[in-house]
């Protein structure tokens, strides 16, 4: 049995990792989860707004906080996306909401 050397075997220390990393790498999974609980997954599962409302409404907070720090070049592929998924939100909806009053909009102002 051969031996990883210790820095292999210690994994990655997640003081290591770039804060604009870590931004990224949640707004990745909150996206994914949002756009499977709009009924947008390859699985055919049935979609659940109440958790999709959840998931859009921290994404929006978290892109809207993190945005002016992490830069433009990061935060516009992030405001696309939570943009895209609160539009999918509304098509998903049979009774959408007003404009301005769905998840995330008090942060990023309506989407329509």
């Amino acid at each position: 049995m051969s031996q990883m050397p210790e820095s292999a075997a210690a994994g990655l220390d997640i003081g290591d990792v770039p804060a604009v990393e870590v931004v990224l790498t949640v707004a990745m999974h909150l996206m994914s989860a949002a756009a499977v609980a709009c009924g947008l997954g390859e699985d055919d599962r049935p979609a659940d707004l109440a958790e999709a409302r959840i998931l859009i409404g921290s994404l929006a907070g978290l892109v809207t906080a993190g945005a002016p720090m992490i830069g433009s070049m990061h935060a516009a592929p992030l405001r696309d996306g939570l943009t895209a998924l609160q539009r999918a939100f509304r098509e998903a909806s049979p009774f959408p909401d007003a404009p301005g009053m769905g998840p995330g909009e008090d942060l990023t102002g309506p989407v329509y």
